[in-house]
């Protein structure tokens, strides 16, 4: 989705990016605690509530995803590197909604890297998600939603 899908979604980008967002910060923990006093990650979610709530530009917020993603690269823990990704791909979601999906399924990769639920983690992010969305959020599975 290039620049129109912004124009197209309106006041859905928020919601799109609130949702990553939440998907993401669930994850969070599995980052933090193979990497204590990394803030890389945790920066990055809180750039993305900044740019929801207008207090920074998405160019500003940019970099903050790219420090998320330089992070996961120099994780070794696999829930880490997911966890990482995650945020990066949730902020990125602030320039291109297209990016939601990435950061759900991140999440999801997350879980299972942690040995956790992946059935709970997604029916979690589906029921946590707008239905109107689901068609971008899911692009997958969407027709059965």
């Amino acid at each position: 989705m290039g620049p129109s899908a912004v124009r197209r979604f309106g006041k859905d980008h928020h919601a799109l990016t609130t949702w990553a967002l939440d998907c993401a910060e669930r994850v969070l923990p599995f980052f933090e605690e193979h990497r204590p006093g990394d803030l890389r990650v945790r920066h990055a979610l809180d750039a993305g509530r900044a740019w929801l709530r207008s207090d920074i530009t998405m160019a500003d917020a940019r970099p903050f995803a790219f420090a998320a993603h330089a992070a996961a690269r120099e994780s070794t823990d696999p829930a880490a590197v997911a966890a990482a990704r995650a945020a990066g791909q949730a902020l990125g979601v602030a320039h291109v909604v297209g990016h939601a999906p990435h950061a759900a399924a991140y999440a999801v990769s997350a879980v299972i890297a942690a040995g956790g639920d992946e059935v709970a983690e997604m029916q979690w992010q589906r029921a946590r998600c707008p239905r109107r969305l689901h068609l971008v959020a899911f692009p997958a599975t969407a027709s059965y939603a």
